[in-house]
């Protein structure tokens, strides 16, 4: 029998499912089957997430905060420094570091073109252990530039922890690739038992949206 982990905050599963409560009710994740989104890609989507919004909400903040920073714990205890994906992860990562009393820091999208020209901000020394703090990962190219950036500057990545993914194949496969190990509070397969449970979806949703999730290029979901 595989054995239940458990943190501070229960079961593991438990926080998945509290922290997917949590996204549902402050609409930072809408499910749309009926009226898609349309990614900057071109993808139509049934799915939004704006995970930004868990700052605008205290209760919500602090679940989700402790819940990177016992992930963190868990998942990583090496961990010597947090560093956030610019500009989502940059919060997360420093309320987190403040509860586990690390240090913090981000990685730009580019280097800055004035001063000196950083894009790693924070103090990184070479082969301090880190870990990323991200709050969406859907096909995981944003993150793992992050990843080369700070392994390039002579980082040992321990690896990721996110707020929410998709759980989609190229994302998975990237990260397979990268030898980068993730984990997230929530993953679309618990948002989607919350969401038929509370009655945020109907339940021929669901399969919908999670063939959206397994082909994201392939727009059959919708009929």
């Amino acid at each position: 029998m595989e054995r239940e982990e458990k943190t501070a905050f229960g079961k593991t599963e438990e926080i998945g499912e509290r922290a997917a409560e949590a996204l549902l009710s402050i609409r930072a994740v809408f499910l749309r089957p009926e009226e898609p989104f349309t990614w900057a890609s071109g993808i139509r989507s049934p799915i939004y997430c704006d995970n930004r919004l868990v700052l605008s909400f205290p209760s919500v903040r602090t679940l989700i905060e402790e819940g990177i920073a016992e992930t963190v714990k868990r998942e990583y205890p090496e961990a010597e420094a947090l560093f956030g994906t610019a500009t989502a992860g940059i919060a997360h990562a420093a309320i987190a570091a403040q509860f586990l009393g690390l240090p913090m820091g981000y990685v730009r999208g580019k280097a800055k073109d004035h001063g000196r020209k950083n894009r790693i901000e924070g103090r990184l020394s070479k082969g301090e252990k880190v870990v990323v703090i991200e709050d969406l990962i859907s096909t995981g190219g944003s993150v793992l530039d992050c990843v080369e950036a700070l392994r390039e500057e002579g980082a040992e990545v321990l690896g990721i922890v996110s707020i929410f993914t998709y759980g989609m194949k190229k994302g998975l496969e990237r990260l397979d690739s990268a030898k980068v190990r993730n984990k997230s509070l929530c993953d679309l397969d618990t948002l989607l038992k919350v969401a038929l449970r509370k009655g945020y979806i109907r339940p021929e949703d669901e399969g919908k949206l999670l063939r959206f999730r397994d082909d994201p290029a392939d727009e059959s979901w919708m009929r």
